[in-house]
């Protein structure tokens, strides 16, 4: 499985580093012609109208395949927990062009979701190309696609790996974790060699924050989560917005894409899924109230972008939204005299640690992004407060993990489900600390009659469960299940497991 994580990162690598350098080349393209369209209405005519082809050849690829629809990880999400069953290369290749025309003229999104999706269909690739037979086999190297997408996207393996293992897989079995790492890594250096050394948010900063000021990360951590929600619900509700304009489906990107017109001629350099803008947002010394307006056209447009159902993602986006809240913090509380502006580069990193935990509810993988993204271990305490306060902001305010709340609303193939019903399936569940069923027998623990329980393993041993076999805390439960049920089913043996007492 290892070698087969490599061959994947390998070929994960390749395509998402051919698949970001050409959004970052149209970019930069598109960005100099916005500015010669504000004087020479001959050419912002040719742009409206190249944007208008645009947006009918992704809408006849999403009306091919309307899987290739927004970031794809809920997509990879349902394929992971049986719930959806995706061709491969017709995802792969739509999702590459649609992507890079979607994003790459300048539309507020971003190229990490479509690099997992990217990763993940290379994944189902290479295991459907060898002939794999086991479901679980099948996911290893689907779930080790998508965290060699994201270690590309990003020169981030770790992150990757991680974001993975918390948000997609949510096992950390240690088969999927020394696969999807072998992955991640292998294509990171291939990323590594196409764009150099230099981490992906060089940011630089004068000082570390003292831990006298370390206040200013719980309040900020507040503000984080309570946007955080904002973000949360504006985005679910995006899609039902659009049904009013009575647009199919499929075509509903034409509205960002036109739109795109006038915003690229009045803020050409604000444009994209945000990555220019978080590096240089300490050096524009806006003041307080640009700020905010950079925020405000930042959230809208990015809604409007994303709920449209172009392919493209909200990663880059939800940090680039951090990185400005953190930066018109700095710049309030720098005019009350409370905080030295020399930190507003500090905050600017800590915010978007911040806004990717509550949001996405997936704080590790907040931690070590752009730990791995800023190139610097001198954050890491300022950036496990502000996620756990962001984090239990959210919490609080019943928000769920953004892209679970997504997966809920994909249309699930029912057909699929019940034709594949009659294949076993395997889970593998972890036994938490304080579970409701550490300490008692098989016997005992009521388990579903469509689940049976053949292994468990306590460490490196692999026991054998009989009635009389003792569960306790830090085990972990294997079982075969009806593979059309899995999803259903994993959520009752997680609920099980690891409710508490």
């Amino acid at each position: 499985m290892t070698l087969g994580g490599v061959v994947i990162g390998i070929l994960a690598g390749v395509v998402v580093s051919i698949f970001r350098y050409s959004i970052a080349a149209i970019l930069h393209v598109f960005e100099n012609y916005y500015i010669q369209a504000r004087t020479d209405y001959w050419i912002a005519a040719v742009i409206l109208l190249f944007l208008i082809i645009v947006g009918v050849i992704v809408g006849f690829m999403l009306k091919k395949e309307p899987n290739i629809s927004g970031s794809g990880i809920p997509q990879v999400e349902a394929q992971l927990d049986g719930e959806m069953s995706v061709k491969w290369w017709a995802v792969l290749w739509r999702k590459f062009v649609g992507g890079i025309l979607s994003i790459g003229p300048g539309l507020f999104l971003g190229r990490e979701g479509p690099a997992i999706q990217l990763g993940a269909s290379v994944g189902q690739g290479v295991g459907e190309l060898t002939h794999l037979r086991s479901p679980v086999s099948k996911r290893i190297f689907i779930a080790s696609g998508a965290a060699g997408g994201l270690a590309a996207a990003f020169n981030a393996p770790l992150a990757g790996c991680m974001f993975v293992l918390e948000e997609i897989y949510h096992n950390f079995s240690p088969m999927v974790w020394i696969t999807a790492l072998a992955s991640a890594v292998s294509s990171n250096l291939i990323a590594l060699y196409v764009f150099g050394l230099t981490p992906v948010l060089n940011i630089p900063y004068k000082f570390s924050l003292p831990i006298n000021y370390y206040w200013h990360l719980v309040i900020l951590g507040i503000i984080l989560g309570l946007f955080g929600r904002l973000y949360q619900k504006v985005l679910l509700v995006m899609p039902s917005i659009y049904e009013k304009t009575k647009i199919p489906r499929s075509f509903q990107g034409l509205v960002p894409l036109v739109l795109l017109l006038p915003v690229g001629m009045m803020f050409p350099y604000f444009l994209g899924g945000g990555n220019g803008l978080i590096i240089n947002l300490d050096h524009l010394h806006a003041s307080f109230w640009i700020l905010v307006g950079i925020f405000v056209l930042r959230f809208v447009f990015s809604m409007i972008s994303y709920g449209s159902g172009l392919p493209g993602g909200i990663f880059l986006p939800i940090l680039n939204l951090g990185a400005i809240i953190g930066a018109i913090y700095a710049v309030f509380m720098h005019q009350i005299g409370v905080l030295p502006l020399a930190y507003e580069s500090n905050l600017i990193i800590f915010a978007m640690a911040g806004y990717f935990a509550c949001i996405s509810k997936a704080p590790f993988t907040a931690i070590i992004l752009v730990t791995e993204m800023v190139g610097s271990l001198g954050h890491l305490m300022p950036l496990v407060v502000i996620s756990l306060v962001a984090y239990i902001v959210v919490d609080i305010l019943n928000g769920s993990p953004i892209y679970e709340a997504l997966k809920e609303k994909l249309t699930l193939d029912d057909k699929y489900l019940n034709r594949v019903s009659k294949f076993s399936d395997r889970i593998e569940i972890p036994v938490f600390e304080g579970s409701s069923i550490d300490g008692k027998y098989i016997r005992d623990i009521a388990f579903p009659q469509e689940v049976l329980v053949i292994a468990i393993y306590r460490g490196e041993r692999q026991l054998i469960p009989r009635g009389d076999t003792l569960v306790k805390s830090g085990d972990r439960i294997v079982m075969v299940v009806n593979a059309g049920l899995r999803s259903k089913l994993k959520r009752k043996l997680t609920q099980l497991i690891n409710g508490i007492d």
